[in-house]
Order: structure tokens, then sequence, then C-alpha cells
């Protein structure tokens, strides 16, 4: 039993000596060669160009550039001068030393930028001079190159990635950069490509001196995805002329793909004041100007009362309930009487109407009747609106459509449960009457109206909006942008009311801006507009809204105009639409006097109005000593440089 003991014993020690041998000759020899290697070679990150984006013709709107980065790896700095390199870098020496404490904090063995993205001319001087600084290097990579001074709300920009996005994706690390916004963010997979690496031998300064084993480690990068998006560039740069000084969105689809022909939102910016050793500082400018707002994106985040344009889904919903005909003909007193002394006004016109004139004229009290009887069908009002909600639904109304971009809002469309839990009394169909004019509880976004008009346009059915066509020249197979999406309304039921809209140019409400040679379908439309001023509540300018399609049997463009305190429809929003359909199917413009107007009328006079306040030059502003805060003074200037006003 002791011989057993001490066997086990022997056994057992000499296995420990010799598992430790062979940890020490192996494991460890391992991470010793592999320290040794690391400290002897460096790896530079070979950064793959990013992918080009065209429009739909082919026309280049994002490329490529080359820039620099200024990079340190703190072990390897040493001692060295902060003062002269500040100089070099053209750097406040306390900024200098703010960026080297966060870089060690970051990490001490591996690369942080100091200064990013610089241009060919910045780096020049820095080549030679900086080898004099151990630890201290110039990183190559590819930037963004604009060819467009327009779009930028919906091309996005890239920027440097914060800690959560390193944390997230291990594709990244700190200084590399990274779609933020709009079509650079939702495709940045598709986009930024694959890194590779290159291997150098250092000498005992750490300088990258001769490849490593003759670059047989080396791996190259694979270039990013090409996009080809739906946007036609030359209708893009016209619509965001026709908004300077305006706020609000346009948006056109084609109706036969769903495809978006056009997305603006205004105000917007140049999208190369994102690029470069100022882009944080321009950034910083239009996230602060929080009165213009001009990060917004409008016509997918904003959510607007639709106005008039919503009575063609009431007239439609009508027809196929059955409550009405074509032909049926409604009385108009200057509006509709409800609730006793409560009216519903109307401006004048003919009186009584069917629904072709209903339409044209855009009688308030001809849909109020209509969407009376709609709920009123219903064995109860909740019911009555839960068949109206549905029916209002199928066009894309009321909750998020599902397109390829990066934000976006579902807007408002109440059922019955929405109005039993916000009355505690039993409500009734006037209750909810100013839904029949697009006012009320209702909320869209300008890409449901203009998604709701290419439903219209097709009798029916649309294709969700998309505004990706090819990767790589190749089509994309997406069956999301390929199936059709049917209304609950029957195609037959779309003609009268289609007829109505066509009727809207030629004798209604938008016959002035009637376009030669084209058969344009449209319902303009007021939107009454609230407002806070100085803590009240007080009515404000109305904004115009206009949706339209054309041409009428072979429609080619379906677009919503939405301008903020624009008045009426017809005013701004029904000129803007015009005017691109025209330049869409002719390629010209003929209604130059609609041009002069739009391009020679502001509307930043019925914005500052809204705050309760009136526009200002900044110059004049500091002469006056309305603005004697140096850092306000400062903002101020930069924005407007960026050509954002600020109202005051």
């Amino acid at each position: 039993m002791k011989k057993l003991l001490l066997f086990s014993i022997v056994t057992l020690v000499g296995l420990t000596f010799i598992g430790r041998m062979i940890y020490l000759q192996v494991v460890i020899s391992e991470e010793l060669k592999l320290e040794a290697e690391n400290n002897s070679v460096k790896t530079v990150y070979d950064y793959p160009e990013r992918g080009f984006i065209y429009d739909r013709n082919g026309e280049l709107m994002v490329a490529n550039q080359v820039a620099y980065d200024v990079m340190v790896i703190p072990k390897e700095t040493g001692d060295f001068d902060l003062n002269k390199l500040a100089g070099l870098l053209k750097m406040d020496e306390s900024r200098l030393e703010k960026k080297l404490k966060t870089a060690r904090i970051w990490s001490t063995k591996q690369a942080s930028v100091i200064i990013p993205q610089l241009t060919q001319e910045e780096y020049a001087p820095l080549q030679e001079q900086l080898r004099k600084f151990p630890g201290f290097y110039i990183q190559r990579r590819s930037l963004r190159k604009y060819q467009v001074d327009h779009s930028a709300s919906v091309l996005g920009y890239i920027r440097e990635v914060n800690q959560g996005k390193i944390n997230e994706d291990d594709y990244y690390v700190q200084g590399d950069l990274a779609g933020k916004s709009g079509i650079e963010l939702q495709y940045e997979k598709e986009l930024r490509g694959e890194k590779g690496y290159k291997k150098y031998t250092r000498d005992h300064y750490g300088r990258a001196i001769e490849s490593y084993k003759n670059g047989s480690s080396d791996l190259a990068p694979i270039a990013g995805t090409d996009l080809t998006v739906t946007l036609d560039k030359e209708l893009q740069e016209y619509a965001e002329k026709l908004m300077i000084n305006k706020r609000g969105g346009i948006v056109a689809i084609e109706p036969k793909t769903g495809e978006i022909l056009s997305l603006i939102t205004a105000p917007n910016y140049d999208p190369s004041l994102l690029m470069g050793r100022d882009r944080s500082k321009n950034i910083n400018a239009i996230l602060r100007d929080t009165v213009r707002l001009p990060d917004v994106n409008r016509v997918l985040q904003g959510q607007y009362a639709p106005g008039s344009p919503f009575k063609v889904i009431n007239a439609l919903i009508g027809l196929q309930e059955g409550v009405t005909t074509p032909q049926e003909r409604f009385r108009c007193n200057h509006g509709y009487d409800y609730g006793g002394r409560k009216k519903m006004a109307c401006h004048s016109h003919a009186s009584p109407l069917a629904m072709s004139k209903g339409i044209a004229e855009s009688c308030n009290a001809y849909f109020a009747q209509v969407y009376r009887r709609i709920i009123e069908k219903g064995e109860t009002s909740s019911q009555g609106m839960d068949t109206w909600h549905d029916h209002v639904t199928s066009f894309g109304l009321g909750n998020y459509l599902g397109y390829d971009l990066p934000v976006g809002q579902p807007g408002r469309i109440p059922d019955g449960e929405y109005y039993t839990s916000r009355y505690k009394y039993k409500w009734y169909a006037p209750t909810t009457i100013s839904n029949a004019i697009g006012q009320g509880e209702v909320a869209v976004t300008p890409i449901q109206l203009a998604n709701m008009t290419a439903a219209i346009a097709n009798r029916g059915y649309f294709y969700t909006p998309h505004i990706i066509k090819k990767m790589n020249g190749e089509p994309i197979d997406n069956p999301k942008y390929t199936t059709k999406n049917f209304t609950t309304i029957d195609a037959k039921h779309f003609e009268p009311v289609i007829e109505g809209m066509n009727e809207v140019y030629n004798s209604g409400t938008a016959k002035y801006v009637k376009i030669p040679e084209i058969e344009i379908c449209g319902k303009t439309g007021t939107v009454e507009n609230f407002a806070k001023v100085n803590g009240v509540r007080k009515q404000q300018t109305d904004h115009s809204v206009f949706i339209a399609f054309a041409p009428k049997d072979d429609p080619k463009i379906a677009i919503a105009v939405f301008i903020e305190n624009g008045y009426w429809g017809s005013r701004y929003a029904a000129k803007i639409a015009s005017l691109l359909i025209e330049k869409h199917i002719k390629g010209e413009i003929t209604r130059t006097d609609l041009e002069d107007y739009l391009m020679s009328h502001s509307l930043e006079y019925e914005y500052a109005k809204k705050l309760g306040k009136e526009p200002y030059n900044i110059n004049v502003a500091v002469d006056q000593g309305l603005i004697t805060d140096e850092k306000e003074r400062k903002l101020h200037q930069l924005v407007d440089s960026l050509n954002l006003k600020i109202l005051k």
C-alpha cells in the first residue's frame, strides 16, 4: 500500500514537471514568439475604396478621394517635443495633449487617430517631418467626394465610429469611418467593403522599413459595392432649387415600380460640409440650428395633417361602401352645419355638386356628408370607424411603409378604440367630422402621401417605395419591392375620383398651374396650422399641400409636396408639383412664370412670425447690440457661412 502511494506521488510529480516543460517550451515559447513578432512587425490596415453611388441614369453622385489620418501608438512615442509636434500638426498644444491622453486611455499598444481626414495639400508637409517623432505615422484612407451639392438628407454622410459601434461590430476599430445617416447608413455593410492589411518589419525606432515576408502575410482589401439609386439627379437638383427659403418636403415616385424619383427635405445643406477637417465644426452648427432644423428629414419624419388631398380617400371609401355614387349631388351652404351651432366652413362655389366637382372645388360640405355616411353605416360609431380605418390604412397610411431608408414615422389613422378611449361619453360621426377633410386626428408623412397618390394612379395598388435600383450594376432582387400591395377599394371606383382630380387642373383649384400637353390629376390642400407663441397656442399661416400624378392614363410620376406656412395649396405646393412633373416628363420647363414666382419668393418671414420673431441679418444684429455673447456671435456667423440662416 505504501509502495503504491509512493509510486503515485512520484508519477504525479513527474507528470507535473513534464506538463510544465511542455507549457514553457510550446505555449510560452509561442506567446513569446508572437510578442516578439508583434514588436518587430507593424500591421497597417489597408482600407478599401467605398462603393460609388450613381443616380438612375448612371450619373455619378458620390465618389471617393484620398485622405490621410495622423495616427499614434502611445507605447512607441517615448519622449518628444510636444510644442514642436503641435506646431507641425497646426494644433493647439493643449488640444494635442488631450488627444494623446485619450489615445492612452483607449490603448497604449493600438493605434489611435490624432487628426483625421487630411487633404493631400495638408498631408504633404507632414510626410517627412513626422518620421522624426517615433510612434506617429500617416494612414491613408478613402474619403467621400460628393459630385453634387444637394441631397445630403438622402445620401447621408460618414463619420468616425464611436465606442458603441466598435463594441457592436468587431469589424471597426477606433478611427474607422461608417455611414451615419441616409443611404450611407442603411447600406453601410455593402458600401464599406472589407479591410485588408499590410505587414512591415520595424527598426529599433519602431519605424516600418520593409515588407514583412515579402508580403506573403498581407491581405488585399475588397472594394465596396457600387450602388445605383432610383433618384433622378437632375430632378433632385431642380427640386432643391425650388425649395430655397422654404421648409417642407417633396417626394416623387414612379407608380409602376415604387422607385423614388426625388426625395427632398428643406432646408438642406451641401453634403461636402460634413467631410474634411472642418466636419465636426459644421456638424455642430447644423445640429444646433434649432430653428430651421436642417438635420430633420421632414418627408420621412414629419407627421402632418394631410388636409384636402385626404378627401379623395374618403370619396373612394364612400364608393366602396356604397353610401354614395359619382352622380349624387350634395348641397353646400358655404359649409357644413353639425352639432347645433358648429359649422365646417367652405369657400364659395356652385351648389349642389356631384363627386367630380366636389373634388375639383374641394368642397368641405360634400366630403363631410360622405364621411358621416361611412361612419354611420356601422352598427355603432366605433364599428363604422374601424371599417373606415381599414380602408385608409390599405393605402399605406398610418403605418411604417418599410422603405429602404433608416428613419421614418408611422403617422396616425384613428380607429374606433382610439375615440372610445379618448371620450368618456358616447361619440358619433360628427365628433370626428374633421377627418372628412384631412384635419382632426389624422396625421401622415409626405412619403405616405406620395405613396397614396401612386396607389390612386395605379387604380388600386402600390409597390413599397424604395431608393436602391442596382448593386454593382445588377438589379436588386427583393420581393418586398416587386410585390403589389392592393388597397381595399375595387378598381372600378377609381375612375370617377381620377376624373375629379383631372378636373382640379381643368377648372378647379389648380387651373392656373396647368402644364401644356400633359394631362395631370391632382388635389390641392390647405392645412390649418397651430403653434405655441410665448406659451400661447395660436393659429399660424396655413401649410400648402398638393398631390398629383401624370400623365392621367399612363402615370410616370406621382408626387406629394408639403410646404410649411405656405398659405394655400395652389400658392406654393401646386406650382412646385407642376414644374417637377413637366421637368420629369418633358425634360424642360415652359411655365417659366411659375418658376420665376417660386425662385423670387421667400417664406422666411412666415417662419419667423410663427415663432413671434423677426428675420435678421447677423451683421446688423451685432452692430445693433442684439448679439453680444462672443460664442453666440461665432455660432451664428458659422451657420450663416453654411447658408443656414437663423431667425432670432
